[in-house]
């Protein structure tokens, strides 16, 4: 009998030997596992630990996020929706669409959703209108500012160069500057073109030094004096109006606010303003994401450690789609368990033979073990990393580009080896 299974074995391809030979293993491994350590059990207890609820997250998110409320206060026609499209890049359409009916006389955008957002306007309704109650409209605006809020505010007083017909305008002001001193206030001054001199077809350098306009913003800035911190000139238009840039004054507004908010609310303004970088409004996210995946990363190196090739597997895979997915809430993005194990595939899809090889080097005792965990912990991060740049795509509106994500991948993954050098297993 043994003659003849030696000449069966002798006869077999040498690739169905270690098959047979890796299936011995591993059935061996999941059964010494089980007694010691459930692979079932951990498995569950490691997704119940770190399966964080949708309500948890966006908590902790809107905690974490520099988000600016911006107080709009202005007559129709004033700037006020062009403030918002500048300062968003959305188009008109949207931010039309996006006001949602706040109060009687006011409406609110959040942006770039109304969960997690980074930006809110109120926008005052029907001012100047002579059947409003002005002081209607204050008591709104008061009672708004009253509720506790965690990012910063500004108010944003909106006049038309042209105008001077402000005293409701300036009254509301008074009002709200007398209740509030502590809340900065930024004079803007828009719709610059209408006051050019005659023949003047596009905006000159900024700013402009056209005696017209100057006369008209100096004599606003005294009808208001005492109630703004800062002012500035503005004009932004639509394409099809034929001015360039469409955005006349934009980085003057961007830094005229940086002045009056705190350097956290202002960085993210700036960085929403950067459009040459490529930076996607995701990346004000991924700070709080990565708070996640430091957690996950550490998780999986205990798991890893555990010196049962292939027995733990089952377990950094639960764990790793686990945080996929609670990065996918962390980014307004919520996915089943399936989806995100479509997500980690399409991710670290090329990684999977190196995870197998890590397995196979803890044969070796004890320093095969310490491998493992360093690579895990690595893996976890890198992959972390990149599904924060794959969910700030989807959430910047753009589709996800692999060559990008795979390049993050390999990029983070050599950082984070260094990173997790070393990192032993606890003693049991």
């Amino acid at each position: 009998m043994t003659e003849q299974r030696d000449r069966e074995n002798k006869t077999k391809p040498v690739n169905d030997i270690w098959k047979n030979r890796i299936a011995d293993i591993w059935q061996n491994a999941r059964t010494r596992l089980t007694q010691f350590l459930p692979v079932e059990q951990v498995s569950q207890k490691v997704v119940e630990w770190f399966s964080v609820s949708e309500a948890q997250v966006a908590e902790t998110v809107r905690a974490e996020l520099p988000t600016t409320e911006a107080l709009l206060i202005g007559k129709p026609q004033a700037g006020k929706s062009s403030i918002v499209r500048g300062l968003t890049g959305v188009s008109a359409e949207i931010v039309g669409q996006g006001f949602r009916p706040h109060t009687q006389h006011t409406e609110r955008y959040a942006y770039p959703s109304s969960d997690l957002p980074l930006l809110i306007f109120t926008d005052t309704v029907g001012l100047g209108d002579i059947n409003l109650d002005t002081e209607v409209i204050i008591q709104e605006l008061v009672g708004d500012l009253e509720q506790d809020s965690r990012g910063a505010r500004v108010l944003i007083l909106t006049v038309k160069i042209n105008d001077f017909a402000t005293d409701t305008l300036r009254q509301i002001a008074q009002k709200l500057r007398q209740k509030y001193p502590e809340i900065p206030c930024l004079l803007a001054v828009t719709c610059l073109h209408e006051v050019y001199p005659p023949g003047t077809e596009n905006h000159p350098a900024y700013p402009p030094e056209y005696e017209e306009v100057n006369r008209a913003f100096a004599a606003i800035e005294e009808a208001f004096k005492g109630l703004y911190n800062r002012s500035v000139l503005i004009d932004f238009t639509l394409e099809e109006d034929g001015y360039t840039p469409v955005f006349y004054g934009l980085e003057a507004l961007r830094d005229r606010l940086a002045d009056l908010l705190p350097a956290a609310e202002a960085g993210a303004i700036h960085q929403l303003l950067d459009r040459e970088t490529g930076e996607k409004i995701g990346n004000l996210y991924r700070d709080v994401g990565r708070r996640y995946v430091l957690a996950f990363s550490i998780m999986a190196a205990t798991v890893a450690a555990v010196p049962l090739p292939f027995a733990t597997m089952p377990v950094l895979t639960a764990l790793q789609g686990s945080m996929v997915g609670v990065l996918g809430t962390v980014y307004g993005q919520t996915l089943t368990p399936s989806q995100a194990g479509g997500v980690v595939s399409a991710i670290g899809g090329g990684f999977f033979a190196q995870a197998v090889g890590r397995e196979l080097i803890k044969f070796i005792p004890g320093f095969g073990s310490v491998i493992a965990a360093s690579w895990a912990a690595a893996y976890t991060w890198s992959l972390g990393e990149s599904a924060c740049v794959y969910f700030g795509d989807l959430m910047g509106g753009n589709k996800p580009d692999p060559k990008k994500i795979q390049s993050v991948m390999q990029e983070s993954f050599k950082a984070a080896q260094e990173r997790f050098k070393g990192i032993k297993p606890r003693a049991s």
